[in-house]
């Protein structure tokens, strides 16, 4: 298994639309989101990433949305349109301040994607959730990577992670998986073709090869056991009694005998 560090710093997108297919990536995403916004209660949602500030959150109930996104490179003319600048794995929150966070395709363009996590991990409350989107490597989109002309270019160029990897760090944070689904079984590296040939296809593989879908989005809920304070038990200790030696008493009644006599 390749680390998950990067070696080099990655060139994260402004928008959906650095990226091939971006739009219809990006309604992939929002239609399998659609049924969980009206699930998701609190405060405050955080959309960490540009691209998580592009998705459409209107059916949410948490009507204060937050995104916030790195600094852009240097030498770049364009800023992201974003509510904070920040570092992505050192967010500017205070711990257990977030109700929902969103993670979108943000792991893939991080130095430190574990570290990222445990950042949206810090800023959410107990009982909150994480919405984490990307692309899988076990999939169309995926083989693009072994394709020597494509994986020079982006996403192709930066380290996907699958989706049991992802969901093992969640868990060992405590998150309990809600749900993997996955979703635009193409390689997404040219125009999806709408021939009812790939409508065909596209329905064989949601039925049957769900698992390799180019696009994953999990929804994970975070877990705190309370402690429970354990009471100590007070002992009262015993009284100090001298010990009684048989011996010591059969003798002192023989010397009142002998001394009866």
């Amino acid at each position: 298994m390749k680390p998950a560090l990067a070696f080099r710093q990655p060139h994260y997108p402004k928008s959906w639309q650095d990226l091939p297919n971006g739009d219809i990536i990006l309604s992939a995403i929002e239609k399998t989101l659609e049924p969980w916004w009206q699930k998701f209660f609190g405060y405050h949602l955080l959309k960490i990433g540009a691209l998580s500030h592009e998705i459409s959150c209107e059916q949410s109930p948490i009507k204060n949305q937050i995104s916030c996104s790195p600094n852009p490179c240097s030498g770049t003319q364009h800023n992201y349109n974003t509510d904070i600048v920040c570092e992505l794995d050192d967010l500017p929150l205070l711990e257990h301040s977030v109700d929902v966070c969103l993670l979108s395709h943000v792991l893939e363009f991080s130095l430190d994607p574990h570290h990222v996590i445990r950042e949206a991990n810090r800023a959410l409350i107990p009982n909150g959730y994480i919405v984490i989107t990307g692309f899988n490597p076990l999939s169309l989109a995926g083989l693009n990577r072994v394709i020597p002309y494509r994986r020079k270019t982006m996403p192709w160029n930066e380290h996907f992670f699958s989706p049991m990897r992802v969901k093992d760090w969640l868990q060992l944070m405590g998150f309990e998986i809600l749900s993997d689904e996955r979703c635009l079984h193409s390689s997404l590296s040219g125009k999806v073709s709408e021939h009812s040939m790939a409508n065909y296809w596209h329905s064989f593989a949601n039925n049957y090869l769900t698992s390799l879908g180019s696009i994953y989005v999990i929804v994970a809920k975070k877990r705190v056991l309370p402690l429970t304070p354990i009471k100590p038990k007070w002992q009262i200790r015993a009284k100090f009694n001298p010990v009684k030696i048989p011996t010591m008493n059969v003798s002192s009644e023989n010397n009142k005998n002998m001394h009866h006599k």
